[in-house]
């Protein structure tokens, strides 16, 4: 449920390459004329985009009769995160369009997705198609720390709002804390941000550590962006637990052979690797199952958070415990499981985090503007800021202007208890039943699904 730092890694996961041209699955029209009345322009203003300050959601009062939705998300035809970003998005304004109460007077909510390529400029450049070309009244997606913050300063120009759904570095919400009136046009509606997830592996540690028997870790950090500040916060504050760190390694990006760090994760004597791994993430739990280390592994691993993992490596994957958003077995609130299921029937699979995220973002945007009876980003970033809004992952709360991680979901601090603020990661475990696999939940308490269970090797 993190970000990856630059790439997502999931394409290798499952053999396939990603695109490099742009994603136009969806068939949802586009109200260019509208916008381009309303911006004052006569032709496509992509070039000028640095140039222009305020967005059309900046003029506009009201709701318009049709609103466009813009999506930022990497490969969505064959890269499970960004399928997930594009396809809840979908979903959303599938049943924004069927709902009497939410946008009520719109007749079509239109999206438009676009393949960032995970890349900069690619994301930068398709960011201003949605907002200059096509006139998006809100904008979401994006996966990569890298794109992001890429995207900072084109969303301030363009006065958009725009919910971040994948990317996790706290730079983000640090422009909005030090410049609030350049940067407030940016929400990260999920994950919570790299330190808040490294905080949240600890705080799983100091709740479950008992059950699991690990009195003692081995931290295996892969080095690339999105893990300095989840690395910040461990080292932080795993001293606060009975848990001795019996070795710390922050292993090189690329890195496949995992013998030699395995031997001295033996060597160190460590019940468990504890890991924050993406990119690097199919080689090492391959390897830790095909040569049966003797230690047990968690921690995030964000590829095991693909409900089609277990498959995808032949069931390397099995008795491992990564963090998470939610799973398709996680009520973690009563929309959890209605969103799932109409992924699933909508698109034959269930989503990745990514899409939990993405729908909730857009169906808390519409919310807002429900209440606020106007797609004003201004009116709209007031009223994020104001919203407790239920979504499939929580309870989607923003840190407020002042907070060092301004506009940043909130990150419930009592993880074992259903949130009445922030939202609250679960942690499952690989299972393996009638030769499949399952991602139960072990923890927070009140949604798990099973107790844990050590590798029989081990």
């Amino acid at each position: 449920m993190v970000n990856d730092g630059s790439s997502s890694g999931a394409g290798d996961a499952n053999g396939s390459e990603e695109l490099g041209s742009e994603y136009n699955g969806n068939k949802r029209r586009i109200d260019r004329r509208r916008f381009l009345q309303a911006a004052g322009v006569g032709a496509a203003a992509t070039g000028f985009a640095g140039c222009l300050g305020g967005g059309p959601s900046e003029q506009s009062e009201g709701i318009p009769s049709e609103v466009t939705v813009g999506v930022l998300a990497p490969a969505p035809e064959n890269n499970p995160i960004g399928a997930s970003i594009a396809n809840s998005a979908e979903l959303a304004a599938s049943h924004l369009e069927d709902n009497d109460e939410l946008l009520s007077g719109v007749d079509s909510v239109n999206v438009s997705i676009k393949n960032t390529e995970e890349s900069p400029q690619t994301g930068r450049q398709r960011y201003r198609e949605l907002t200059l070309d096509e006139g998006a009244h809100m904008t979401t997606g994006v996966f990569t720390s890298e794109v992001l913050l890429q995207l900072m300063d084109p969303i301030s120009q363009q006065q958009t709002v725009h919910m971040t759904t994948g990317a996790a570095t706290p730079e983000a919400s640090k422009q909005v804390h030090e410049e609030y009136d350049k940067y407030k046009y940016h929400f990260r509606t999920g994950p919570v941000n790299g330190y808040h997830l490294g905080q949240n592996m600890v705080d799983f540690l100091g709740a479950k550590g008992s059950d699991l028997g690990w009195d003692s870790v081995a931290l295996l950090v892969e080095d690339y962006e999105w893990t300095n500040p989840v690395q910040r916060a461990i080292d932080d504050h795993i001293g606060d637990l009975d848990v001795e760190v019996a070795m710390e390694q922050r292993y090189a990006s690329g890195t496949e052979n995992f013998g030699p760090i395995y031997d001295n994760v033996e060597q160190s004597g460590a019940d468990a690797a504890f890991v924050a791994m993406a990119h690097t993430g199919t080689p090492a739990i391959v390897q830790w199952a095909r040569d049966q280390r003797p230690f047990e592994f968690g921690g995030i691993h964000v590829l095991s958070q693909l409900p089609s993992y277990y498959e995808q490596t032949g069931g390397a994957c099995g008795y491992t415990i990564t963090q998470n958003t939610a799973t398709p077995q996680s009520e973690l609130t009563d929309k959890t499981l209605d969103y799932v299921e109409a992924f699933n029937d909508a698109n034959d699979s269930y989503p990745v985090y990514t899409g939990y995220i993405t729908y909730d973002a857009v169906m808390q945007w519409a919310n807002v503007v429900t209440e606020r009876e106007t797609v004003n980003a201004d009116e709209v970033v007031t009223g994020l800021e104001e919203s407790s809004y239920t979504g499939t992952a929580g309870s989607l709360d923003y840190y407020g202007p002042d907070h060092e991680y301004a506009h940043d979901i909130m990150y419930n601090f009592s993880p074992d208890t259903r949130p009445e603020e922030g939202v609250n990661p679960v942690f499952q475990q690989w299972r393996e039943g009638d030769g499949t696999g399952s991602q139960e939940v072990l923890h927070p308490s009140y949604v798990s699904s099973t107790d844990y269970e050590a590798p029989p090797w081990v």
